[in-house]
Parts: structure tokens; sequence; C-alpha cells
């Protein structure tokens, strides 16, 4: 062999020597990026398992802040307790006759006042000595009716729980997340009212028959609305899966417990005729509410996060793709705050606008070999139509953390009691659920209303309820 074909040999294998060297190197990295994984997975299908706090966040941190607010300018407006408007009771505390300290006399200067709040333990017993009779004309039945009185019912069901207690029983149960067990618990140790947990289920179900005609007013405003911003979670009625609908618009919140979460569920909360904006999680069905009456916003936060977690996960090169539609998701946030803030003219706001489309659109056009990538431009090229509706209808929302707010009510008490038992519990979950969360929408005290509800005899249409949209 000649002394040039040797050399060409040399230097093929130091190109193999330092090909099977950054192979080795490669190989390397993919174990431990496999290891990585490997126990990533093994830890989220422990904490799957695990009977974990519902909120908890990991482990605390090793050096956390001081709890509590900043001292100095950084406090805030401080405040305390007001006093109260109305007192009932007028205590005198006098002088002790020596002080403490030294014996000497004690000399009157003047007095300062002290007020307690505290909740009085005692249950109201009403008896109604109901007059009966008979009309002389017709002959029929009649009877008086106080106007604190809630049913006609006599005999058997003579002893009845007030208004008040079960107005205080609903808002534990269907606002706060008590279970019936926890409720009942409340009513005996708080107030001395001893009552069954079937008990409070059969009278919280009397409210939703008599508040159902309010319920079918807040569907039709929802209907009618201009907005609506969607959100679905898994419900348990009778221990099978089914599905809590909520539907938020500017004035009402509408709850609805359903056998699926496809269009014709969707379609029955805000109607399949339905004229408006929708805002949601890019849930498929939503979609099928077409052009051109229906426009849509897909939520921004969970593209974000989705990028965020695709981050933790892919390789550098990899990760590049969704780094890359993160910051401009993240782009268009800011140039809605800087246009809400009145720094950007409406031009500007729709220039900029459309220069986050044309990257967009960049971005797309690339072929991308990584499957989570492949599957993230796949799900944003079908979203991109309802990206930025935020920024071409300023005042619109781009997420849909309304509708998530508003679930999250059910949520945790899907972690306390896990659902309903009957179809009937759950009619009466979602009435109660819809007219107090729209009282709380609109900062009102369900209280009176709800206890007017349950005196009045004939049909009554709560105050929520928008006048021109009243059933």
């Amino acid at each position: 062999m000649s002394g040039p074909e040797r050399g060409r040999d040399r230097e093929r294998l130091e190109k193999l020597e330092r090909e099977n060297q950054r192979l080795r190197e490669e190989n390397q990295g993919l174990k431990q990026k496999i290891e990585q994984l490997q126990q990533q997975l093994e830890e989220a299908l422990r904490a799957a398992k695990r009977q974990a706090a519902p909120h908890s966040r990991g482990e605390p941190k090793q050096q956390p802040k001081k709890p509590g607010r900043k001292p100095g300018p950084d406090y805030g407006r401080r405040a305390c307790r007001p006093a109260p408007r109305r007192v009932d009771e007028h205590i005198a505390v006098p002088l002790p006759e020596r002080c403490h300290h030294c014996g000497g006399a004690v000399a009157f200067l003047h007095t300062e006042p002290q007020y307690q709040e505290e909740i009085v333990r005692r249950t109201v017993v009403r008896r109604f000595d109901i007059a009966l009779g008979q009309c002389q004309g017709c002959g029929r039945h009649l009877q008086g009716r106080h106007p604190w009185q809630t049913s006609d019912a006599l005999g058997a069901a003579a002893v009845q729980l007030g208004p008040e207690a079960l107005t205080l029983a609903a808002l534990m149960n269907k606002q706060m997340g008590l279970s019936l067990g926890h409720t009942t618990q409340v009513l005996q140790q708080g107030f001395g009212l001893t009552v069954s947990r079937s008990g409070i289920c059969r009278a919280l179900a009397r409210i939703a028959e008599k508040a159902a005609p309010s319920y079918q007013g807040l569907i039709v405003a929802a209907r009618q609305s201009l907005v609506n911003i969607l959100d679905e979670t898994g419900w348990r009625v009778g221990g099978r899966l089914q599905w809590m609908h909520v539907a938020v618009s500017e004035q009402v919140t509408v709850y609805a417990i359903l056998p699926g979460r496809g269009f014709a569920q969707l379609s029955w909360v805000v109607g399949a005729d339905y004229e408006g904006f929708l805002g949601h999680d890019g849930w498929a069905p939503y979609y099928r509410f077409a052009r051109p009456n229906v426009f849509h916003q897909s939520c921004q936060n969970h593209l974000i996060t989705r990028c965020r977690n695709l981050v933790q996960i892919l390789s550098p090169a990899a990760a590049r793709f969704p780094l890359l539609v993160k910051g401009l998701l993240q782009r268009a946030l800011a140039l809605r705050d800087r246009y809400a803030a009145a720094e950007i003219s409406r031009h500007g706001l729709r220039t900029a606008t459309g220069r986050l489309e044309a990257e967009l659109d960049r971005l797309l056009q690339k072929r991308y070999r990584c499957p989570a990538n492949v599957r993230l431009a796949k799900h944003l090229g079908h979203e991109q139509p309802w990206l930025f509706s935020f920024l071409h209808c300023p005042g619109l929302e781009a997420t849909n953390h309304r509708a998530e707010g508003a679930i999250r009510w059910f949520v945790i008490a899907r972690k306390i009691w896990g659902g309903n038992r009957s179809w009937k519990g759950a009619q009466t979950q979602q009435i109660l659920g819809s007219v107090l969360r729209t009282y709380w929408q609109h900062g009102k005290d369900p209280f009176p209303q709800i206890v007017a509800l349950q005196r009045s005899p004939t049909t009554l249409i709560l105050d929520i309820v928008p006048t021109s949209r009243s059933p």
C-alpha cells in the first residue's frame, strides 16, 4: 500500500473515531434524558395515587419569605374592623377601686368604647295557629296563611324548618362546598337545630323547585349575552361520570349537569343558534358553533402552559419551537395591556397584531420532526383564526379564567363529597349553584331573596334575572 493510500485510510479512521465519540456522547446524553423523564413519570404516577392536599405545589421553599405585609410604605392601606352601626347591649365597665400594682387610689379620666360582635346560639320556634274553614258558596276547604309561613302543609308535615335556617344550609352546601353531614353539624352545634341529612336534601330540592323559573331566566339571559366564557369538568351523578358545564357572561352565571361534553350539551347551555363571542379552552366541540354569527377566543393561558411544559421535557433544540410560541403569546398579552393603558393607538394595535399573526404564520410553515412539536403545530394551526380575537376586539377576554373560577366551587365540592346521588339532586345543584353564583357575581346578598322565595305562595322571579329576559 502506497503512502498516500495509507494517509487516506488514517484520515478515514480518525473521522470514524470522531463520529463514534460524538455518538457515544449523544447516546450518554439521551440516556440521562431518559432517566430524568422516567423519574418524572414515576413521581407523577406516585402523586396521582397519593392522597395529597388538593392545592399542593410540591415541596416548600428552603428560605421562604417572611409572612405578612412588608413594613414601611410598602405595607399598603391600613384597615381595621369598623365600629358597628347598631348596638344591642350597653355594658358599663367601671374602674377598679385600687391600683393593681401599688394599691393607690384611682382617678377617673374618661371612657373609651370597645365593641364585641357575638353570635347568640338560640333557635326560635314559632307556632302558627292556623284557622281552617269552608266556603259556604262552593264548599271548598280554606285555611289562613301568615306571611312568614313557607308551606300550607299540616298533620305529619306540620313541623318544618324555617326559611332562614334552610337558606343558611343552601349557602353552606351549594356555595361553600360543605357536605350535607357537615351542614347538619353546623346547624346543630351553632344553633342547636337538629336536622337529618335527608331532611336538608329534600328541603333544598323544594327551594330549587321554587327557583326553577329564575334559573330558566338565567339561561335565557346567557343565550342572549354577547360574550360567554365556557368551561366544563367531570361530575358524578349516582356514581357515574357526567359533566358539569358553566357559561359566564357579564350578567349571569349558568351551571348545567349533563350526560356528556359534546355539541348537544353545549348547545343546551347557550343555544344551538347562539350569536356572539365564545371564550374557551379550545375543546373541539366548541368550534361547532361556526361563523358567520359566532366568534371564538382560544384561551391564551392554556397554550402558554402547554408550551412551558414542553420546554421542560424536550431537548434544547426541540424546545426552541414552544419557546418561540410562548414568547409570541406573551407579547400578545403585553400588547393588550399596552393598549388598555393608552400607550398605543388603535392603529398601532392593529399594526402590531398583524406582525404577530405574520410571525405565527412563519412558525407554522416550517416542518418539525419532534412528535410533540408536530402536535403543537397542528393544534396551533387549528386555533390560528381565533388566537388573537382579543386584539381585534379590545375588551374581549384572552383567557377563560372567569369560567374556571366559577367552576372551581364545584371542583372543591367534588373533592369533599363527590357529586350527587340522583338526577334530582343534580338538578338542585345546578339551579341553586347558578342562583348563588350570580348573586355573588353581582355583589348582592342572596339571603333575604332566598328567604322571600320560600315564603312566597306564588311564583317569584329573583332580582338577579334581567327584567327583559324574565320567562
